[in-house]
């Protein structure tokens, strides 16, 4: 059975509805054969990371960059499960990590700007070599019915790429 990872930090009512309308995509009772694991940023691992075939990452935009949570999580996974790095000690560009090539999705809320922690997210995955599997969810303020809508979908287009 394949395994959708979703890493969250979700602390405000709209980053949770985000993250419940997610789980109802991934969860649709037509995705069949992917198993959806939860995780708190603080509390996922690399091993979470490595048992994934797929990722789906909610954070809330914070001071213009994504969550310290979120940060976290990749500051605490990144060389266990083969992020890249140059020889300037940059971002590489991750192809020959375990992991590279899995699909992942990201969905960012935030109440003035997103552009940062969109950014700063897809940078680190790109030095992890995983591939962008649908768009970007950004959502400002507050979040609505169309807002949840395109987190289901987010959620659903993830597992359903996993589906066996």
């Amino acid at each position: 059975m394949a395994r959708l990872l979703l890493v969250h930090h979700s602390p405000t009512k709209g980053t949770g509805a985000l993250l419940e309308a997610a789980l109802e995509g991934a969860r649709h009772p037509d995705v069949e054969g992917v198993e959806v694991v939860v995780r708190p940023a603080l509390e996922a691992t690399a091993e979470d990371v490595l048992e994934a075939d797929g990722y789906l990452l909610g954070t809330p935009a914070n001071f213009g960059y994504m969550s310290g949570a979120l940060k976290h999580f990749f500051d605490s996974t990144f060389l266990q499960v083969g992020g890249a790095l140059d020889d300037s000690g940059g971002a590489g560009d991750g192809e020959g990590a375990p992991t590279a090539k899995r699909p992942f999705g990201l969905w960012v809320h935030g109440r003035y700007d997103t552009t940062g922690a969109v950014r700063s997210v897809t940078s680190i995955v790109q030095a992890l070599g995983w591939r962008q599997a649908a768009d970007v969810l950004e959502v400002m303020g507050e979040v609505g019915e169309a807002e949840r809508a395109a987190a289901t979908e987010l959620g659903g287009t993830l597992a359903a790429l996993l589906s066996s």
